[in-house]
């Protein structure tokens, strides 16, 4: 499909969303009639099917529309796993941008785009910003990180959720975060190698990987505390198998080294040991953030539930960072516990 179709019809089916989704649903369709639906038997033939992620759809009626969402980029100050309501989507016709097994949106936006000047400069502007300020996705508070007194490279391997789709789909060699830390140490005897295992496994949302509590075994210093945005400055390189802390770390010009198949590798800006081979383009830093920060995502106000510039999101984000208090309040931690028992650890 085209990506100069309009993107968004009239009317959207919306198969299966959580309660805590449906008004950021809204709000990001504002202007076209969304029918939540349980049943796939309920989207009837000839319509548009909203679902989230990489979400199977067996017996899907004849000639439907099915546009993937995700959470964006910029997300929020706090965790989706805490259900803090995002500033930003993805909307994706094609695929979704964590899939590498086959083409998204973001890609076609990647390869075929015709960048112009004024969408670099912008898109550097941004970029700027975002690493002058600190922000990351979820822009958690944490301590003051130091730096090693070490002549030794410093290495960053940031842990993800093995469940998590974005291996099963963008992973096709190792999938572990142990996997990946001992193949970097047998890779770089002689680093200094950092270990942060995921936010939402750090705050009991998600489950630990396999053998995670063996990491300083094969790494020097395991980091739980540390805002990624405090933490990747100080950094000489990083890897990692698809996390979205690897286009971070580009943002901010360190060294990249892909073990699976993110959306940010294969563009000639990371070194990929499984590269992508319909990525035959080479992207400069700033065409990967025109494409990936500017163009890919929709940007929802927090104040007034309008579509926003990815520039404006910042700012409400900074706002937002600034009102939040530095370590989780009574009321976050009871929320987890209900979210744990309610939801369960996945």
């Amino acid at each position: 499909m085209s990506l100069d179709t309009p993107l968004i019809p009239p009317m959207v089916y919306a198969l299966d969303f959580s309660h805590w989704k449906k008004a950021s649903l809204r709000s990001f369709f504002a202007g076209s009639q969304v029918r939540f639906v349980t049943q796939i038997t309920q989207v009837p033939a000839g319509s548009t099917l909203a679902v989230w992620g990489c979400r199977e759809l067996p017996g899907l009626a004849d000639n439907i529309t099915v546009i993937r969402l995700e959470d964006g980029f910029i997300r929020s100050v706090g965790l989706g796993a805490d259900l803090t309501r995002p500033v930003s989507w993805v909307v994706d016709r094609q695929g979704i941008y964590f899939d590498a097994t086959r083409p998204s949106d973001l890609e076609e936006l990647l390869l075929t785009t015709a960048f112009s000047d004024d969408l670099c400069r912008r898109a550097a502007q941004l970029r700027e910003r975002l690493v002058a300020v600190g922000l990351t996705k979820y822009n958690l508070s944490g301590r003051r990180w130091q730096r090693p007194d070490t002549d030794r490279p410093v290495i960053l391997v940031p842990g993800q959720v093995e469940s998590d789709a974005s291996l099963a789909y963008g992973a096709p060699g190792i999938k572990t975060n142990m996997g990946l830390l001992q193949a970097v140490r047998a890779a770089y005897l002689d680093a200094y190698l950092i270990y942060k295992p995921h936010p939402d496994v750090l705050a009991g949302l998600r489950a630990k990987g396999r053998a995670e509590d063996q990491a300083l075994t094969w790494c020097d210093e395991q980091i739980t505390d540390v805002a990624m945005g405090e933490l990747l400055p100080l950094i000489d390189e990083l890897h990692t198998m698809t996390s979205l802390t690897g286009f971070e770390a580009l943002l901010r010009g360190k060294k990249v080294t892909c073990y699976g198949q993110p959306f940010y590798c294969s563009w000639g800006l990371t070194t990929d040991l499984l590269p992508v081979a319909r990525r035959s383009r080479r992207l400069t830093l700033d065409e990967l953030v025109a494409g990936s920060l500017l163009l890919y995502p929709r940007y929802m106000s927090r104040t007034s539930g309008q579509l926003i510039t990815a520039e404006q999101a910042l700012e409400e984000l900074l706002t937002w960072r600034e009102q939040m208090p530095e370590t989780a309040t009574l009321w976050t931690r009871l929320k987890r516990t209900v979210l744990r028992l309610v939801v369960g650890v996945r």
